[in-house]
Formats: C-alpha cells, structure tokens, sequence
C-alpha cells in the first residue's frame, strides 16, 4: 500500500504469510520423516491435529488480512453481513462435506466431486460479506495449498505407489486397491483445492471479522 492508492496488492499482502506457511509445510514433512514427536509432527491420515501443521494458521492470518484491508479503506459495507456470510458459507461448508461423505462411501466419484465444487463454493460465499478480505483469504488458500498438493503427489508416488508412511500419503483402508489416479484426486486434490479453500475462508474471515469489530473502524483505520 503507498500513500497515493489505498487498495492492497493481494500479492504483497499474501507474500509473507505464503512463505510462512511453506516453511511450515516443510517442517511438517521433514518431521514426519524424521520420525519426530508425534505431537507435533503426526503421521495419521489427515494429520491427526499436530501442532506443526498450517489448518491454524488462518486464526492468525485472517485477523491479519482483515487488519491490513480495512486499514486501506476496503473493509466491509456492513459487519453483520459480513459475519452473515460466513455463516452462510459455514452452512454450504458442511453441505459439501456431508454430501462428500456420501459419495466417498458409495464409490461415486462424480457426487465426490460435486461434494468438492460445493466447498470450494462456500469460499465464495464470504466473499460477498467482505470482498477484500475474501479475495486476500482465498487467494492465501491456494498459495497454501498447492505446495501440500504437490507434496502430496510426491509422497503417494514415492516408493513404488507405497508412500513414505506420512499424513502427506496415508490414505484411507478401503482406498487400498484404488488405482493412483482416482487416489490422489479423492484424497488429495478435492480435499486440498476445495474442502481447505473453503475451511480457510471461512475460519479467516471468522477471526478477521471478529477482531475488527472487537477493535472498531476507527481503531483499525488510524493505523493506515
């Protein structure tokens, strides 16, 4: 932000907190190989909620975001319907996730994937409560995810297809025949592109909303 435009580059307001999160990414990866505490570096499917790991990381960077855009003059036109639209996302959220339950347990790919797209949809939703904010925070999203995506490609094809036994390629039992295509596109790729766009959306723009209406317009607008 310069003193002339009081719009916010998404690419330099997300610089940081992307680079952040990827060094973080590593950690977790050379943690898990390296076997070390299963506190923070937990090899079960999904991560098991170790600490080192980034699904926290918009409870931070979201506040952060929210500060920074309101600050350049592009906070929301209203805070309840801001906070109304991650409600309604949160709804949409749980949506997909129930209907990809379905699909994942029934063997059918195409209600999988439109479970996906659902979630993916719900980022959207809050952007139209905070469309700063929700540009800052999906954008984020996929910086943060496409990293673990690769690295997921990576583990699951290592060793032959078996993997080097971490959260990044433990998938579930019953997946143990599936072919690696549709593998990685149910464990990997809609999870990553769409269930934790959306998560991230949702949780930063919760935290983001919550500490600008903690702290006021006017507080939050004095520090530009």
């Amino acid at each position: 932000m310069n003193g002339t435009d009081s719009k916010v580059s998404i690419g330099s307001l997300i610089l940081v907190p992307a680079v952040i999160t990827l060094a973080i990414t590593i950690l977790r990866l050379i943690g898990e190989l390296q076997g070390w505490s299963p506190l923070l570096f937990n090899k079960a499917p999904g991560g098991g909620f170790a600490l080192v790991g980034i699904s926290w990381l918009p409870i931070i960077f979201g506040p952060y975001f929210a500060w920074r855009v309101a600050a350049a003059g592009e906070g929301p036109s209203s805070m309840g319907k801001a906070f109304g639209m991650v409600g309604l996302a949160f709804v949409v959220l749980v949506l997909g996730i129930v209907l990809e339950f379905f699909g994942f347990r029934k063997g059918m790919v195409a209600v999988y994937a439109l479970a996906g797209l659902i979630q993916l949809a719900s980022a959207f939703v809050v952007r139209i409560g905070w469309r700063a904010l929700g540009n800052a925070l999906v954008a984020y999203a996929f910086a943060a995810r496409i990293p673990v995506l690769v690295v997921m490609y990576i583990a699951m094809s290592a060793n032959g297809g078996h993997g080097w036994g971490t959260h990044y390629d433990v998938t579930d039992p019953s997946m143990a025949l599936t072919s690696f295509g549709r593998k990685f596109f149910e464990a990997s790729v809609v999870p990553q592109m769409c269930s934790w766009i959306g998560y991230t959306a949702i949780v930063g723009s919760l935290f983001g909303c919550a500490v600008v209406a903690i702290f006021g317009r006017r507080s939050v607008a004095a520090t530009a």
